[in-house]
């Protein structure tokens, strides 16, 4: 049977578990930098930068979505971006999936957002299909650009007249 609630700071050493297999999963386990101290923090401190929807099924672990709030300024409303989705191996086909996308999107239909949106990498079929079967589309003239690490630092502090 499956549950869905939103996550609670109790569930911090799970919702790192969920990342360190996504990103297995999607062959950068290396790449997770992330502690649990920095999911408390900025999951459940005074300004919460994200939300998360916990998955149980019969009473274990079964997955997980985590989002964050964007603003587009075409629509003049807030939007939903889902940074992970992820349901253990053993549980998938099972509906779990779904279930996390559509509370995610309730959450952003009562909320009044104008989108919901996630990235979806190019190699991923399976998950493609599941969300296109879903109703989503893909965009496909955007690209995304990065900054990140050190690259960061460097890029917020060149002088305005760089070339």
């Amino acid at each position: 049977m499956l549950r869905l609630r939103p996550a609670v700071p109790a569930d911090v050493p799970q919702m790192l578990a969920y990342v360190r297999e996504l990103a297995e999963y999607e062959r950068e386990p290396e790449s997770v930098l992330a502690t649990e101290a920095d999911l408390l923090r900025d999951g459940f401190g005074a300004q919460p930068r994200f939300g998360c929807v916990m998955a149980e099924w019969n009473g274990k672990p079964a997955g997980f979505a985590l989002y964050f709030h964007n603003y587009s300024t075409w629509k003049g409303r807030s939007g939903i971006h889902v940074e992970d989705l992820f349901v253990r191996p053993a549980l998938r086909g099972l509906g779990i999936g779904k279930a996390l996308l559509l509370r995610v999107a309730a959450i952003a239909n009562e909320e009044n957002c104008g989108r919901l949106q996630w990235d979806v990498l190019a190699w991923n079929e399976p998950a493609i299909t599941f969300y296109e079967k879903m109703g989503a589309g893909m965009l496909t003239e955007w690209r995304i650009m990065r900054v990140d690490g050190a690259g960061l630092a460097k890029f917020a502090t060149q002088s305005e007249d760089a070339k």
